[in-house]
């Protein structure tokens, strides 16, 4: 459609790496309004780990909206919002002991990320922030002052203050705990670097390349908040809700941020959503002090409780992410043997995992490849250079399977080391407990392949 070249901004990004007409999705599949069918591994970038138009979801969605159910309530009391905090309680906070005061923001991830800097500086009466190399936190200032990315911070067009940038685990090396520089600093009244009010971290690094952080990083980061009297933000927009295994990405560390932020796939079904979580003590806004007119998406909590009932009462939907995320590192882990000699690298945990390629203009080419034999994938890291694994949690076992062969054949015919490939060995086969075992058959360009009927 022209009407996208004549009137849409210039700064659209992502319609630019997959050239399509979108009409329409289900589960892990979306299709161009030619009928071609792809795999997705984007995800509406993590926004989407239940998958597109959850049928569970929707029909709850479709009842609550033919009933004139309330669609926008501010920060008013309504049922909808009542049973999501009910089912938050119950099937997120009291089965990990979590004692968090839920905090509705406006409904992204950066608008949570500045509700919760603000609020740690209230809280300590200090300005300064520790973030680190890498991060990502969102693209308005406050969240842009404690981002990594140049080019991000760079589009602000003023001077970011605030933040003090500390190198991420693995930034200086394997043998390198950053954490003690951070700790010498903090003990040191000459460092230069001013008590902060919090340090805010990612425990997977997401748009700065599927960092993952050791558990005895987070555990030490934790440990040397508590020390100096330092509030701890885990920015979970993207790696929680499940991503890496666990509802928060933090809970295999075993530690208890302060403050945590929520969006991206809380919702369940795509719609705009973010909470702060905070301990009671943090919680000293003024009525509202942080305000917002869409604080009250009521059909994201619709959705959100359909998701939390339905995936989250027990652990059996871990598991399944658990195991996924396993076959997906073991899949990578052997890409990386066989085309490996310095050109790549593997990152990650659970289903957040990515395959690093040194090379951004490497990189672009495989997810260029992908997305013309029906996979959608992107890159992330400073360079574009990482290939970031995004699909639905939800995915089926022989898409998941398809998905990643049709990466490992893009992989293959850009490195044009085909003749040098050993025999592949069929992951799903092992001890995948997987029901259903994927088509064999080469990959069909999407070109000549139509959705079903």
């Amino acid at each position: 459609m022209k009407i996208f070249e004549e009137i849409e901004s210039e700064v659209r990004s992502y319609a630019r790496a997959f050239p399509r007409l979108f009409d329409k999705a289900q589960g892990e599949l979306i299709y161009d309004e030619d009928g071609n069918e792809y795999i997705d591994f984007l995800a509406g970038a993590g926004s989407l780990n239940y998958g597109h138009n959850h049928p569970v979801f929707k029909e709850k969605l479709i009842d609550y909206i033919q009933r004139d159910g309330i669609t926008q309530g501010l920060d008013l009391h309504t049922r909808a919002k009542g049973e999501f905090l009910e089912s938050f309680n119950e099937n997120i906070l009291k089965p990990r002991n979590l004692d968090y005061i839920v905090m509705f923001t406006g409904p992204t991830g950066t608008n949570a990320v500045e509700a919760a800097l603000k609020i740690a500086r209230k809280k300590t009466g200090r300005e300064n922030i520790i973030s680190f190399t890498n991060g990502w936190h969102g693209q308005t200032l406050g969240a842009l002052s404690v981002t990594g990315n140049s080019t991000h911070r760079g589009g602000a067009g003023i001077a970011l203050h605030g933040s003090t940038r500390i190198p991420y685990d693995g930034y200086l090396g394997d043998d390198f705990d950053t954490t003690n520089l951070l700790d010498k600093m903090l003990s040191d009244s000459s460092s230069g670097v001013d008590k902060p009010a919090a340090v805010i971290v990612e425990t997977v690094q997401g748009e700065g390349g599927i960092n993952a952080a050791s558990m005895t990083w987070l555990q030490s980061l934790s440990e040397i908040c508590k020390r100096h009297d330092v509030l701890l933000i885990v920015d979970d927009i993207q790696a929680g809700c499940g991503r890496t295994g666990t509802f928060f990405s933090f809970e295999e560390a075993g530690i208890y941020p302060d403050i945590v932020t929520l969006s991206k796939s809380l919702s369940g079904y795509g719609l705009p959503f973010a909470v702060v979580l905070m301990k009671p003590e943090v919680d000293q806004w003024s009525p509202g002090e942080h305000n917002g007119t869409f604080r009250g998406n009521n059909h994201a909590f619709i959705t959100a409780k359909a998701a939390l009932d339905h995936f989250w009462k027990d652990d059996k939907f871990a598991k399944e992410v658990q195991r996924k995320g396993q076959y997906i590192a073991d899949r990578v882990d052997a890409i990386v043997a066989k085309y490996g000699e310095g050109n790549f690298n593997s990152h990650g945990r659970g289903m957040f995992r990515g395959i690093n390629c040194v090379s951004g203009d490497l990189a672009g080419q495989i997810t260029r490849k992908c997305f013309q034999k029906g996979l959608i994938i992107e890159t992330s890291g400073a360079d574009d250079h990482v290939v970031k694994f995004l699909c639905p949690l939800t995915i089926r076992d022989e898409n998941l399977k398809k998905g990643i062969d049709i990466l490992e054949q893009a992989i293959k015919e850009v490195c044009a080391k085909a003749d040098s490939i050993p025999e592949e060995k069929d992951f799903f086969e092992g001890d995948y407990s997987v029901s259903d075992e994927a088509s064999k058959s080469d990959v069909i360009e999407p070109e000549n392949k139509k959705a079903a009927s």
